[in-house]
Order: C-alpha cells, then structure tokens, then sequence
C-alpha cells in the first residue's frame, strides 16, 4: 500500500490515495450557479484520487459566503452536471462536499434571510458580506422541527448532487459550521433531545447522515468531521467528551457502511484519531489542518504507516493541478498564492501551470 496505489472508499474507486481537501474559493457568483471558471478548475485537478467540491449549501438559509456555490435549484444542480461531466471526461471522481454555514453566516450573505444554529448563541468576530466585514448575529436556535426539515434539505440536496452524476456526497460536520454546532457543548446549550449529554449532541448529526444514506446508498457518503478543531467558536476542549461524543457518533453509524470518514485534527496519527477510525470501521480520510501545508513527505508517511486509507491535500492541490504526477515523480511543485485563495476570477485558480510536456 502506498500513496499511488488505487484504493476503494465504499462505491467510489479511486486511481490513487491524494485527496482534493473541500477548499473554499468563492467563484459561483450571485447565483451560486457553477460556471465555466468551476468546470475548468476542477477538471483540471481530476488526475487526483477523488475531488472533494468546496462547501455547497444545500438551503438558502445556509450559505455562508459570498460566491458559494449551491445545490438548492435546477440551475445550480444544471452547473454542477457539467463540472461533474468534465471530470469524469478526464478520467477523475468528485464528490460534493454539502455544508450548512450555520451560525457563520450574515443575512447580508444568504439573501436576507434567518441564521440558523442549536442554539441563540452567535460567534464572535466579523464576517465578510456584500456590505464589507460585519460582526456575526445571534442566530435563530432552530426547533426540533425546523432541525428536521434542515435534515431533509441535506436529504434533497445529496439527491441533487448525484443526480448531477457526481460520484457522492461528503456531509460537513467540521470547523464550526452547523452540524459541528450541534456536536460541540459550547455552541449547543440546547435541552431536548439534540442537546445535553454527548449522545445527545451527536444525535442530530446521526440522523442527517442515516437520512442521506437512505436516500442515496450508503456507498456514496462520506462525513467530515475536526474533533478539537476549535475554530468559529465550536470549542472541544475536554477530550474525555470528545471521544464520547464522536464515539457516539460513529458507533451508531458505523452499521450503515459509509464510504468513508475524513477527520481534519493536528494529529492524524495520533491516539485521538486512531480510535474514532477503529470505531467508525471503514475507510478514514486524513488531514492534518490548516496550520500546516501538507508536504509528499507526509502525505507518503502517512499511508506507508497505515495511519489513513488517503490523505486530504489543500493548499497543493490549489496550486498544482498536476499535483499526483508531481508528487509520483517527486518534481518542484508551485507555491500557492495565497492573496487570490478568496477572491474572483481566473487569477490563482486557474492559471497555475502544469508541468511542461517532455
């Protein structure tokens, strides 16, 4: 087993174990409608084991920037058949990553409608809006009937996504976004049943995944997650509660056989990982976070100890299309820039140079 060989994660085959992390970019406009910039970005990076989408929302209530794409209309699920077309033309699988920003939002960015979170408690700092940075609000705490129509709305949006022809869905239950919310006690003071004890917390996140899985087959679902992440205020700070309410988590999905777990934690091959991977029993996804680049050292490391089934690769991903050839050939890689990550246009998205033929 090493970085290049191919590996299965549930339905999905994959030519080789680098992974194409979810990356925020910005790029779909006010309509959130892929267009022809998304096609050739993510065409362009199909040599990678399996493309990982940016977050798309899957109700409106629930972007959380400006230019995410989403998975809400016809026209939207339209744009992301002809990304999906173009990757596979390529040879490549993509995934869509679908994510409710939760409380990291602003009615200046999801059209002028409610937050939505657990529980009435907003995060702390500003946000980026149509009308400059602005503090985030207190959010609406959802009832346990709205929490299940949100559920449903995930369940309509994978639906979408695979009906696009994409090869599964990776449900984003990491860094602070709404499902995060529900699992972290510090953003969930709720007292019904999707809050409290860590069972409770977690049983929110249970039920999207099993709805998702029931509609779209086990086989096609992925779930992210960042125990002790602590970012956008969804603190993890006792371990001890952690590994409850993740256990929780994953024991209780652990039956259904999803294709895969992606766990983002500073310490992928540490003990805290390797125990939510023993539970979850399937294949497991690895990255270690965002305050380090993930090098090929790493990335090979990683494999070759059997510490992972793939590794999840962002900011070389962002700035080597080729990155797989790069990698396997050990040749210099580009750097990422790192002032066009977030912002419009073709300009560190699609410019970056593949390696010259010959």
């Amino acid at each position: 087993m090493d970085l290049f060989s191919p590996v299965t994660l549930g339905d999905i085959e994959l030519a080789n174990r680098v992974v194409m992390a979810p990356l925020t970019r910005m790029r779909a406009g006010a309509s959130g409608v892929p267009n022809d910039l998304l096609v050739e970005h993510y065409s362009q990076r199909a040599s990678l084991g399996l493309i990982v989408t940016e977050g798309t929302y899957p109700r409106f209530e629930s972007q959380a920037f400006v230019g995410q794409p989403g998975i809400v209309t016809d026209e939207q699920q339209a744009g992301w058949a002809r990304v999906a077309e173009a990757v596979h033309a390529r040879g490549g699988k993509i995934v869509m990553q679908v994510m409710h920003g939760g409380r990291v939002t602003h009615a200046d960015v999801n059209g002028g409608r409610r937050v939505e979170a657990p529980s009435a408690i907003a995060i702390r700092g500003e946000g980026h809006t149509e009308k400059g940075k602005q503090a985030y609000p207190v959010p609406h705490a959802l009832t346990a009937d709205e929490a299940r129509e949100v559920r449903d709305d995930f369940v309509a949006a994978s639906q979408r996504a695979i009906a696009a022809g994409l090869d599964g869905v990776e449900l984003h239950a990491a860094n602070g976004y709404l499902l995060h919310e529900f699992l972290s006690p510090a953003s969930n003071h709720r007292s019904d049943e999707y809050g409290g004890s860590p069972e409770r917390r977690a049983r929110f996140v249970v039920e999207v995944v099993a709805a998702v899985a029931g509609a779209v087959g086990a086989g096609k679902v992925g779930l992210r997650v960042s125990p002790e992440h602590n970012i956008q205020d969804a603190l993890e700070t006792d371990r001890e509660d952690v590994l409850a309410t993740y256990g929780a988590v994953l024991d209780q999905l652990r039956p259904l056989g999803l294709a895969y777990l992606s766990v983002l934690h500073r310490e992928p091959a540490g003990d805290l990982v390797q125990e939510l991977r023993r539970r979850f029993g399937g294949p497991v996804v690895v990255n270690s976070g965002f305050g380090s680049v993930t090098t090929r050292a790493e990335a090979v490391q990683l494999i070759e100890a059997a510490h992972a089934d793939a590794v999840a690769v962002g900011r070389a991903a962002i700035a080597n299309p080729d990155l797989v050839e790069r990698w396997r050939g050990e040749h210099a890689e580009n750097e990422p820039d790192a002032t066009t990550f977030y912002a419009d246009g073709a300009r560190g998205y699609t410019d970056y140079p593949f390696l010259a033929a010959g």
